[in-house]
């Protein structure tokens, strides 16, 4: 099961059996609202804060995921989740509503993907039957904690990202129709030195290749093993940052199959900046567009790389340098 030093392969197949997506008004204009489960046309979800907001773009994505699965949440071990509001207290709150054992994660964005690792393990060691995985970010609710409150108009580099308001799971089952998950690899914290946080891509760059190298190597093949790699919301900076250090490790990435989260989502006239950004970014891609077009056959073998910046607001102030990681999780058609 333990390949090298990083990387898990998972003999007896984790299913994603079902997904549920839920997006806010942006998402309902963007190039994938056909993807989503559900759109919400206000930022407030009729609640009376973002944070709560959010907990229901959760809550909703869920209960899709159950729904479509006629899985009842009395039948699943887990929920295995997180967010980036401190305390990951809008997940935390939905696993207090669902009643359901919880298991709160935290990779800043690349939150999905470390999930998704952890429930995968727990399926493929029968430790669990069913579990609930995946993550969500709220626009506003992360611009006021991480940066300023939208109401303060503040100003905006080119280098910067656009939060996604959305929420992505998926119910994962030790054996039904689907998907599988075939592997994971664990990335290490990489440090570069950066510290613009208006500059995520930059500083997420070198710890997805980092991942992408170590995945490759100890599962013993070549990028072109996978229909494409993902990364979870480098963006326009981070990821030609990204291809570039791919070429001085000598790592062969085709720049047509290597994709990312955060270009995919919205249409060219929506103003983000250089992208999306947000631990819901890569989710609501994943658990929407990506397993879709595993469902249709269209992709048969896919890597989804979620990266994180592991910064707080406090980092920030104290001119820290930010952290980053990537988690890596093979999804294939099939099995392994």
């Amino acid at each position: 099961m333990l390949l090298g030093k990083q990387t898990w392969k998972f003999e007896n197949n984790p299913t994603i059996i079902s997904t549920g997506t839920v997006g806010g008004p942006f998402e309902a204009k963007s190039k994938l609202s056909t993807t989503f489960d559900q759109l919400y046309n206000d930022f407030w979800l009729e609640q009376d804060s973002f944070e709560q907001a959010h907990q229901l773009l959760f809550e909703s994505a869920c209960n899709h995921a159950l729904k479509k699965s006629n899985i009842t949440k009395e039948a699943v071990q887990y929920l295995i989740a997180g967010d980036l509001i401190n305390q990951i207290t809008p997940t935390s709150f939905t696993a207090r509503s669902f009643q359901i054992p919880y298991i709160g994660t935290f990779s800043a964005c690349a939150t999905s993907m470390e999930s998704l690792a952890l429930a995968a393990n727990l399926i493929n060691s029968k430790s669990a039957n069913y579990i609930i995985t995946g993550s969500s970010s709220h626009n506003a609710a992360v611009e006021k904690q991480f940066r300023y409150p939208t109401e303060y108009g503040g100003q905006k580099p080119p280098t910067a990202q656009w939060t996604v308001t959305g929420a992505g799971v998926c119910l994962l089952a030790n054996k039904g129709n689907g998907p599988k998950v075939t592997s994971a690899t664990i990335g290490k914290v990489v440090d570069m030195g950066m510290t613009d946080p208006f500059n995520m891509g930059e500083a997420m760059a070198p710890a997805a290749i980092d991942t992408i190298a170590t995945h490759l190597m100890d599962r013993g093949v070549d990028a072109s093993y996978y229909d494409c790699i993902i990364t979870g919301d480098l963006a326009e900076i981070g990821r030609s940052i990204a291809l570039e250090l791919a070429k001085q490790k000598n790592l062969l990435l085709n720049a047509d199959s290597f994709l990312d989260c955060g270009l995919m989502i919205y249409k060219k006239d929506q103003e983000v900046f250089a992208g999306a950004s947000g631990s819901g970014c890569s989710a609501v891609v994943t658990y929407g567009h990506l397993i879709n077009q595993l469902n249709e056959k269209k992709l048969n073998k896919i890597l989804v790389v979620a990266t994180g910046a592991l910064l707080s607001p406090l980092t920030v102030q104290q001119k820290q340098s930010i952290p980053c990681i990537a988690h890596a999780v093979s999804i294939e058609n099939g099995g392994s």
